[in-house]
């Protein structure tokens, strides 16, 4: 035989020198919860190792991930029930705690990249990413408050702004409100493809922002669809997105892949709380190397052409020098 290819397998130096994609520690978005109180660490009963972070508690975490490397994190609120009403107007209240905790990381830490979500869910007392009118999830109206929240974190210094609700528009209206108002230096990381998934459920325990009544799949895209991927991230591309982002990422490889080979923007991906759960779980009982298993997840993502992977495996990965 001429051909051998295992000739290029035979020793760990050669492996690590035709080695076709790289994971490091810039590839990697941390998203980090935070909730209101003082010294507060509270972990998150469905993700092991993951918190919700009182402010004080988050400037730590931050701190440390910063001495690992780890430069980029997602902020989510985890807030309480008496705060939420049917238009969200906690989302831009001036010192609410979203704003107050992207303010001070920035203040605190100015080198760090924070990229803040834009969603009524986690403010909204229906628990949907819109406002809810007789049961219907209303688009048009909807992006008001999406607009004012962006603004709103624009000013408490978000580097990086990321509209997760899937309404129809909502880039082009969070751009033309960013640029008219000074912000035209704050990028957008649209979640271009956001499904309607059952791995979600994690981040809704961590948040306490699951819906009140009905599901998302009137705005969360079909899971049997991929063709539609390209229309929103069509759209969201001539809208002004700088990121296209793919959610989740494990079981929507095609999509990334499919992204990555049609638009010549950076694609990102969400290693989502259910995939982080399964592996947790599974390591727990010893049914897989956790560390073998979570490289590999993490390399499929990079693979399938994600520059960037929003994971809560991040901080595990970078201190226990997994990569």
């Amino acid at each position: 035989m001429l051909s051998r290819p295992r000739r290029n397998r035979k020793s760990e130096a050669i492996r690590q020198m035709v080695q076709e994609t790289r994971l490091h520690a810039s590839n990697l978005i941390f998203p980090l919860f935070i909730t209101e109180g003082d010294r507060r660490k509270d972990e998150v009963s469905s993700m092991p190792g993951i918190f919700r972070h009182s402010v004080d508690e988050l400037l730590k975490e931050v701190e440390s991930c910063l001495k690992l490397g780890l430069t980029t994190f997602d902020l989510f609120p985890h807030l309480e029930e008496s705060v939420k009403d049917r238009y969200a107007t906690e989302s831009y209240r001036e010192n609410s705690l979203y704003l107050r905790a992207i303010r001070q990381v920035k203040e605190e830490f100015p080198e760090a990249c924070v990229i803040t979500d834009v969603a009524m869910d986690p403010y909204s007392s229906d628990g949907h990413d819109g406002i809810v009118e007789n049961g219907e999830i209303l688009n048009d109206e909807t992006l008001e408050v999406l607009g004012r929240m962006s603004l709103a974190q624009a000013h408490a210094g978000a580097d990086i702004i990321a509209p997760s609700d899937m309404m129809d528009g909502r880039v082009g209206y969070i751009r033309e409100l960013l640029d008219a108002n000074g912000f035209s230096h704050v990028s957008i990381m649209s979640y271009s493809a956001k499904y309607a998934s059952a791995f979600y459920g994690p981040f809704r325990d961590a948040l306490q922002s699951a819906p009140k009544h009905g599901d998302k799949k009137t705005y969360q895209m079909n899971p049997a669809n991929q063709q539609e991927a390209l229309i929103e991230a069509s759209l969201d591309t001539q809208e002004g997105a700088d990121f296209l982002m793919v959610k989740p990422a494990l079981a929507y490889l095609d999509v990334i892949r499919l992204l990555k080979d049609n638009f010549d923007l950076p694609i990102a991906a969400y290693n989502v709380s259910g995939e982080y759960a399964m592996v947790k779980a599974a390591a727990k009982n010893g049914w897989l190397n956790e560390q073998r298993a979570v490289t590999e997840i993490l390399m499929s993502i990079r693979r399938a052409g994600a520059s960037a992977i929003l994971t809560y495996h991040a901080k595990d990965v970078l201190a226990n020098n997994w990569i």
